[in-house]
């Protein structure tokens, strides 16, 4: 019965999944009151996962039964997506991660999870690509819950919601993980802090090398007077959402990844 319990809780951390809000810190959702500015976060980098241990089983909720879906390549769907934010900032997904608001990822019924998916809206043209880590939206005609990140790069924050199109993205199994990453041409930090002074900035990031023993990455942001102080970079996603998790529960709970590709030097 417990594991029944724990299976209907992880189906139901989606933001329109949800029938009670005795597990959140506040009833209706909303946007946070302050947020790092959201326009130089980038697409989800697709990449192959394994299927997540949990969240990934049929399921019936409301009396509506759910199936997951099993010939992935060429899916597409249309439909509305809306989105979730702070109220679910920090909970967990379908499949145990911590929603994270800034990133961009979304909730589907019945994508595998994890899944990449193009989102585009209809509306406007604008697209997006998502990692799908969490189960929703509940609603009639809703097809998908974006993060607010992705949200507000897609233009859908002030009007609720959006008629969209998503298309899943399938990558195939690498032959083995060291191929896997030298083909990979990302790299990945944890974007702790902006400032605009260089000496606070150095200071920052002194204090961060010793606080997380891992590398420290000092950058001017080009035509700005301002300075990012990031945790990486980290060739690994893996270890950047690790340090993203560790850097969130000590005193900085608005961190996120940002991905960048790599110089052929780094290669």
């Amino acid at each position: 019965m417990r594991v029944i319990s724990l299976l209907i809780v992880l189906i139901l951390a989606g933001c329109s999944s949800t029938p009670s809000d005795e597990r959140y810190d506040i009833a209706e959702d909303v946007a946070p009151e302050q947020s790092p500015t959201l326009d130089h976060i980038e697409d989800a980098q697709p990449r192959y996962e394994p299927k997540s241990l949990a969240g990934n089983k049929d399921y019936t909720l409301r009396g509506q039964r759910y199936e997951i879906v099993k010939d992935q390549k060429g899916f597409t769907q249309e439909g509305n997506a809306s989105w979730y934010g702070k109220k679910f900032h920090g909970h967990k997904t379908s499949n145990g991660e911590v929603y994270d608001m800034y990133s961009m990822t979304a909730a589907h019924k019945t994508l595998p999870l994890p899944s990449y998916v193009k989102v585009t809206n209809t509306n406007n043209g604008k697209t997006a690509i998502v990692r799908v880590n969490d189960r929703g939206p509940f609603h009639e005609g809703r097809i998908i819950d974006l993060s607010m990140a992705a949200a507000s790069k897609l233009d859908v924050i002030k009007h609720g919601t959006a008629p969209v199109k998503i298309e899943l993205i399938t990558i195939e199994k690498p032959a083995s993980s060291e191929e896997w990453h030298s083909a990979n041409p990302n790299q990945y930090f944890v974007q702790l802090a902006a400032v605009s002074n260089e000496e606070k900035a150095q200071k920052i990031a002194d204090q961060l090398k010793a606080q997380f023993q891992t590398k420290v990455d000092l950058m001017k942001v080009e035509k700005t007077d301002i300075y990012r102080v990031r945790l990486g970079p980290y060739i690994d996603r893996d270890e950047a959402i690790s340090q993203r998790d560790k850097a969130k529960s000590q005193q900085y709970p608005k961190a996120f990844i940002i991905t960048s590709q790599r110089s052929v030097e780094q290669k």
